[in-house]
């Protein structure tokens, strides 16, 4: 239901493909900036758009699991 949990994945599937991964805090706090900035805006502006068709399954299924 998150948006934001979409987005922790997609960072998170970019940084594991880096090679050679981040071996520390500081690699892994460059690798997750700069994958950050790589998102297009147009993937967080289309997660914001969905919010309410997200909200009316929510509510149409009565709180229970949604199909996405």
């Amino acid at each position: 239901m998150n948006p934001i949990q979409h987005v922790w994945d997609a960072l998170g599937r970019r940084v594991t493909g880096h090679q050679p991964p981040p071996q520390t805090l500081q690699e892994l706090e460059r690798a997750l900036l700069e994958e950050w900035d790589r998102i297009p805006h147009l993937v967080i502006n289309s997660l914001i758009d969905s919010m309410p068709q997200r909200c009316s399954t929510l509510l149409a299924v009565r709180g229970n699991n949604t199909p996405y």
